[in-house]
């Protein structure tokens, strides 16, 4: 069996309503882990486990890290998992929780990811947080859960960080034959490293990441989004760290489920009435979810950009 749950693939009235479209949201935040990342790591940690790891070593203090977490602890499999010292004490907390190992390291999730890479030993298994054929090929069961249940979008929402979601979305619609479905790729201004890399050409490294957005932080995108980009209809969308929160408190208030930021931006768009879904009818947004967030964190954030 996965290690991933099917999801429930629900109409938002709140958001259709206010939208004027019918809005659906498939609701990944219901994942156990919180996340859709469980998709793509139980999928490829169940593979490396074929092929006989004995340890998953992985370097990311966020939602992927507590997947691998996850995944390893419900297959019997050690995990270990390297943060950088900006990760949240939630968080490590958190990846306790499932029984991983947790060394902190270095002051962003490069210098994590270094020695991660430094510890993985013959028996062991590298668990990349977004970079992976594995991981696509997992997330895009959230497609393929779409078509089983008869709904076909006109538009599919979905927030980009690295960009492991984006083709793993991008893998479903091919592999189900909605190729033709435009993806809207939703980033906060201040972590735009796809929008950077689709009006390049190729992958392109940020100076640096200024948002709340954290699981947006990578600073370059996987080489496959940007190959997405150029053999798929793929609409770059900005929006404020301010509406990316203000989302995230209206979906609490409408739907009862508290997500982070990252999944916030890709809300916003159905709150704000965006230009770009005037084309669309039918919609589904992906709500990525978020463990690590809480309503400390949600008000802290609110008042800084109020």
């Amino acid at each position: 069996m996965p290690l991933h749950i099917e999801t429930p693939l629900i109409q938002s009235r709140q958001l259709s309503q206010l939208s004027g479209r019918a809005i659906w949201l498939k609701m990944e935040a219901l994942q156990p882990p919180g996340s859709f990342k469980i998709r793509g790591m139980g999928h490829a940690c169940t593979e490396y486990v074929k092929r006989g790891a004995r340890r998953f070593v992985s370097s990311s203090g966020g939602n992927a890290g507590l997947a691998v977490a996850y995944a390893g602890r419900a297959m019997g499999i050690p995990v270990t998992v390297v943060v950088p010292q900006t990760t949240s004490k939630r968080a490590q907390e958190l990846l306790q929780l499932e029984d991983a190992e947790v060394i902190v390291h270095g002051a962003s999730w490069q210098e994590a990811n270094e020695l991660a890479l430094s510890l993985v030993g013959a028996s062991d298994a590298f668990l990349h947080p977004f970079d992976d054929p594995l991981l696509w090929q997992g997330h895009a069961t959230v497609i393929d859960e779409v078509a089983r249940a008869g709904l076909k979008p006109d538009a599919v929402v979905l927030s980009v960080g690295g960009g492991g979601l984006l083709s793993g979305v991008a893998e479903g619609l091919h592999r189900n034959g909605w190729g033709q479905i435009p993806i809207i790729a939703v980033e906060t201004e201040g972590a735009a490293s796809f929008q950077a890399a689709a009006n390049a050409g190729h992958a392109v490294q940020l100076d640096q990441i200024n948002s709340v957005a954290t699981s947006l932080g990578a600073k370059r995108v996987c080489e496959q989004a940007v190959k997405w980009s150029q053999e798929h209809t793929i609409h770059s969308v900005l929006v404020s760290d301010k509406s990316a929160v203000t989302a995230c408190e209206r979906f609490l208030a409408d739907h009862r489920v508290l997500v982070e930021p990252a999944c916030g931006a890709s809300l916003a768009l159905a709150y704000e009435k965006a230009p770009v879904l005037d084309a669309f009818d039918t919609v589904l947004v992906v709500v990525c979810g978020g463990a690590t967030a809480t309503m400390d964190q949600l008000r802290a954030w609110s008042a800084q950009l109020a």
